[in-house]
């Protein structure tokens, strides 16, 4: 990979982490939010919900609306967007208009990230390509770890609108750096809207969809009650549980290195392997849920592997469906039992999860050995 390459996945990288910081810090600042703007809690926690409906919408939509458009054009676009809406927040001081611009701001995000991935991945070789979108990665399981406690420690150290004030310096320093640093990117080969939505008749993508959402519930449906787990079942003390989940966050994006480098030697194999291993840490989980010690460790190896599959191998599952299509394909990717037994949802989804992984897979090769026969 040259220099201008790495500069390129560098500077994308931090524009996506200063985007989910932008996304996730919020959370952070809740309580500020229903202060300065005297709301509830709940009210202020729209500021969160929010921008991730409008992510949702946006997802399958824009991305593939600005597939033709010079790539450096819509980095500055999105990066000027989030900048001047962050720069706004730190002086809003009607509720509504707040809600609005995090919504804006909520349309833009697919935008940039799905467009991140895409330039990853063509910017190298293509049996690089997951390596480089691992990279990217990073930049999404960091804004999603740090944006929290770093909005959170400003807030606390400074003040509310000294916390939006980070979120606009990060997204400007890297649309300054984008502009200066990052060469004129126009699409070779523009595919018409109607080109790249035929990719929706194709089974494989939906199954690898399914696979998706039932992955990210297996991850998801246990870290969603993985604290009220750790305080009632293994009876840590608040601390230590915040600590755990930070071990469990920096475990992410080990599991984003880790798994962009096995799907670029074995792509096959790590789509199974990964889940494989995630059920079985989950059984320890269950079994072991008692005691303080394995439970860290346990939380590690889970992280690394969550992070491996919540990023890299989904994004590869559903890219790979669609590789005629990428902007569209990345948008796509960016759509009451005892606290012991909430660990039994990861499992269930993991096994369903399996199944979809294995008929992909079977759907996939006779594909490859069809065109291997062509060629």
């Amino acid at each position: 990979m040259t220099k201008r390459n790495n500069l390129l996945i560098f500077i994308l990288t931090i524009g996506v982490f200063g985007i989910l910081n932008t996304e996730m810090g919020v959370i952070g600042l809740l309580p500020s939010i229903s202060e300065h703007f005297n709301v509830s809690i709940s009210t202020a926690g729209l500021a969160v919900s929010l921008f991730a409906i409008a992510i949702a919408v946006a997802g399958p939509t824009l991305p593939l609306l600005f597939s033709g458009i010079d790539r450096k054009k819509i980095m500055l676009l999105v990066l000027g967007v989030f900048t001047l809406g962050n720069i706004a927040s730190v002086f809003i001081s009607n509720f509504t208009i707040l809600l609005i611009v995090r919504i804006i701001l909520g349309l833009f995000h697919p935008i940039y990230c799905s467009m991140a991935f895409t330039v990853a991945a063509s910017s190298v070789k293509p049996e690089e390509a997951p390596k480089a979108v691992s990279k990217v990665f990073i930049g999404v399981s960091a804004g999603m770890i740090a944006g929290v406690p770093i909005a959170s420690f400003i807030d606390s150290a400074f003040s509310y609108e000294m916390a939006m004030a980070f979120f606009a310096i990060v997204t400007a320093i890297m649309l300054i750096a984008a502009l200066i640093f990052v060469p004129s990117m126009p699409v070779k080969e523009r595919l018409s809207y109607g080109t790249q939505l035929t990719v929706l008749k194709k089974p494989i993508l939906w199954i690898s969809i399914v696979t998706v959402v039932l992955l990210n519930a297996s991850v998801f449906g246990v870290y969603s009650y993985i604290a009220e787990y750790l305080e009632t079942v293994t009876q840590m003390s608040s601390n230590i549980i915040s600590l755990t989940l930070f071990v469990f966050g920096g475990a992410n994006i080990i599991g984003n290195i880790v798994a962009g480098r096995i799907l670029t030697n074995s792509p096959i194999k790590s789509i199974l392997t990964f889940p494989l291993l995630l059920s079985v840490v989950y059984i320890l989980l269950f079994f072991t849920g008692e005691f303080a010690v394995p439970m860290v460790i346990i939380t590690f190896l889970w992280g690394i592997l969550a992070g491996g599959i919540m990023a890299n191998i989904n994004q590869y599952l559903i890219s790979s469906s669609a590789p005629e299509a990428p902007d569209f394909a990345n948008g796509l990717f960016i759509s009451q039992m005892g606290a012991q037994y909430v660990v039994l949802v990861g499992i269930l989804s993991l096994i369903l999860g399996l199944v979809t992984i294995l008929l992909r897979t079977y759907m996939l090769t006779p594909t490859k050995q069809l065109s291997k026969k062509v060629s």
